[in-house]
């Protein structure tokens, strides 16, 4: 992916008609290290992990190419990007993994000293449901 692509021409024009810099605006990656946007103003074919899931997609094993930065009270968070046409489609449970998968939340929720099935999930460090844990008030 060239960096012409990764370019906004908004930013751009934004920049050259008011020489004012855009914070986490670098494309290029000089500044930063790494293709940085900011927060809303990623191009459309590069997606974070979220919007990849959204769309029934991942990463597919390969590293992020660009970085979105933006300020949140006092820290600067981030997130990286991954390139939309180099995603796979999510995989998919077979039905064994998700009946495994039953059993141990229901295993979670089984008492270990009175053996019921409660409706949350059991305290690990007692091991114990809220009835039986000593002091329990239910």
């Amino acid at each position: 992916m060239t960096t012409t692509a990764l370019t906004n021409p908004f930013l751009d024009a934004l920049g050259a008609r008011t020489g004012i810099r855009v914070e986490f605006y670098d494309p290029t990656g000089c500044r930063y290290g790494f293709p940085t946007f900011p927060y809303r103003y990623a191009p459309k074919s590069l997606a974070t992990r979220r919007q990849l899931r959204a769309d029934g997609l991942r990463p597919n094993g390969y590293d992020p190419v660009a970085q979105i930065l933006w300020r949140h009270r006092k820290e600067i968070r981030k997130a990286y990007l991954y390139r939309r046409d180099l995603a796979a489609s999510k995989r998919v449970a077979s039905p064994a993994q998700l009946a495994v998968i039953e059993r141990m939340l229901i295993a979670r929720r089984t008492c270990g000293t009175c053996g019921i099935t409660r409706d949350y999930y059991i305290p690990t460090r007692t091991g114990a449901c809220l009835i039986c844990e000593t002091g329990g008030t239910r």
